[in-house]
C-alpha cells in the first residue's frame, strides 16, 4: 500500500531544498541529488493540485455552481 502524498508536507520539503541550494555551500553532486528530489516533489504537488481541481470541477458541475443564480434562491 502507497502512502497518500501530503502536499503541505511537500511544499515543506521543497521549501528546505530551496534553502540548502540557495546557501551555496553544496558540492555539485549534492546539488544534483536535491534538484532530483526537488523536481520528485515538484509533480507530485502538481499531480495533487490537478487532482483537486478535477474533483472541485466534477462537485461544482454536480450542482450546477457554474451557472448564475440570483441570492438567496435554493
Amino acid at each position: 500500500m502507497t502512502d497518500k502524498f501530503n502536499f503541505n508536507k511537500g511544499l515543506l520539503q521543497l521549501e528546505e531544498i530551496i534553502n540548502k541550494m540557495e546557501s551555496g555551500e553544496l558540492s555539485l553532486e549534492d546539488s544534483l541529488k536535491y534538484f532530483e528530489e526537488g523536481v520528485k516533489i515538484h509533480r507530485q504537488c502538481h499531480t495533487a493540485l490537478t487532482d483537486a481541481e478535477q474533483r472541485i470541477s466534477v462537485l461544482s458541475d454536480s450542482d450546477n455552481y457554474s451557472e448564475e443564480k440570483p441570492f438567496g434562491d435554493s
